[in-house]
């Protein structure tokens, strides 16, 4: 496989970046919507629930798998 087509994940695969998926974003496995859209939702001030009302094709389980995800790097990152 070359390497340019490589997919690669993170949190526990809950996140996938493929180049041919939206030019790479990292997206919710299983869909094209970009993890982004999560903290942009959150950083406005809209709720979880709305959010996943909004994307039904994103459950709660990959949603807490990713916050989580982001809390235990940044965790590794202040004590490293």
């Amino acid at each position: 496989m070359n390497a340019g087509n490589q997919s690669r994940q993170a949190a526990n695969g809950v996140v996938v970046s493929h180049p041919g998926i939206l030019g790479g974003t990292p997206v919710f496995h299983g869909t094209r919507l970009p993890v982004s859209a999560l903290f942009d939702y959150l950083a406005d001030g809209l709720s979880l629930d709305y959010f996943l009302e909004t994307f039904p094709t994103v459950t709660r389980e990959q949603v807490t798998a990713v916050l989580r995800y982001g809390q235990q790097r940044l965790q590794e990152e202040l004590a490293g």
